[in-house]
């Protein structure tokens, strides 16, 4: 009595089945195609003009010829680039919607912010790493300190009574400062700025007595004599600006090694045939003469090719992780 039934059930399992073979050699069909002629959103989570939209322009251009169609890049500031990052991770994860993040989004935020709904390594499709950018310690010219040594004696000397800036909590600028002041043993005053134009006018104007930048964003006043740059964040001396030490070449920060990075991801789930794509693609964008003399010249350095961009955003993570508790930083 209840073999119709069964039957019915068997051919529709047999027909569910085979529609799930269908789609499935459909989207491996899409993603072998990909991209086509369809254009491809490149998110930057910040305004025009700062060192993620540069990077994300000097790539996402070589990027559209490598794959033969239109890149956009898309420009969504705000939060320190988390409302790019959460547009991202709630695009549909078909390849046409990307993010060139920088570590801020990509790996701090969520450590230091509740409200940020995302996570940044379940949300996302690793696609690559592109470049990293050192950091920099600055003196304002009211202080008279020249060398990481004078700075360190003379805040160490006055726990408490001067100051440091950056571009706002949770920032790598604002790591950067607390594990200079880990290492050091010292105690200075954060300032957290919305951004860094309002951060260079109040050191330029001395109301300000110490700040860290990007490199890229610093060496416009430093060659002008309108900042004094005490030392690096990352291990080696930028090509950029080789006359600057490293913090690291001090004994007491020896240890402080810390960059801006930069690397393209898309929203998670993305089919593999189209992730291959994309890191194909971006490893020919990374060998390409013109982008790292582009890059090199704002400042940049490059990661070993092939190296993981999971396996460095899991590391870093971890790092800052313990910068964080240590400084107890939290966005209010």
């Amino acid at each position: 009595m209840n073999s119709l039934p069964y039957l019915l059930k068997r051919r529709d399992v047999v027909r569910l089945a085979g529609a799930s073979v269908a789609a499935s050699a459909l989207g491996v069909a899409q993603a072998q195609n990909y991209p086509g002629s369809k254009p491809i959103t490149i998110v930057v989570g910040y305004p025009p003009g700062g060192s993620t939209d540069l990077t994300a322009r000097t790539v996402g251009a070589e990027l559209a010829k490598k794959l033969g169609t239109t890149v956009v890049i898309d420009n969504v500031g705000g939060a320190g680039g988390t409302l790019g990052a959460q547009k991202v991770a709630s695009a549909a994860p078909d390849g046409y919607t990307l993010i060139v993040g920088a570590n801020n989004e990509m790996a701090i935020s969520k450590l230091v912010s509740s409200s940020v709904r995302y996570d940044s390594i379940s949300s996302f499709t690793p696609v690559g790493l592109i470049a990293s950018q050192p950091m920099v310690l600055v003196a304002s010219t009211k202080m008279n300190v020249k060398t990481v040594d004078e700075f360190i004696k003379l805040v160490k000397a006055n726990p408490g009574k001067y100051s440091y800036g950056s571009s706002g909590v949770g920032t790598a600028l604002n790591l950067a400062g607390e594990m200079v002041k880990e290492a050091s043993g010292t105690f200075l005053v954060h300032i957290p700025y919305r951004g860094v134009a309002p951060l260079t006018n109040d050191l330029i104007g001395g109301q300000l007595d110490f700040g860290v930048f990007v490199l890229s964003s610093g060496l416009p006043h430093i060659k002008s004599g309108k900042v004094i740059a005490l030392g690096i964040t990352e291990g080696q001396r930028s090509k950029a600006a080789p006359e600057i030490p490293t913090l690291s070449e001090h004994p007491l920060l020896k240890n402080v090694k810390i960059s801006s990075w930069f690397g393209l991801w898309g929203p998670a789930g993305m089919p593999a045939p189209v992730t291959q794509r994309l890191q194909q693609a971006l490893s020919e964008v990374m060998a390409t003469a013109d982008v790292r003399s582009k890059l090199e010249a704002a400042g940049a350095s490059f990661f070993t090719p092939g190296q993981s961009l999971a396996d460095y955003q899991k590391s870093e993570i971890a790092n800052y992780k313990r910068i964080v508790e240590f400084a107890k930083i939290k966005e209010s």
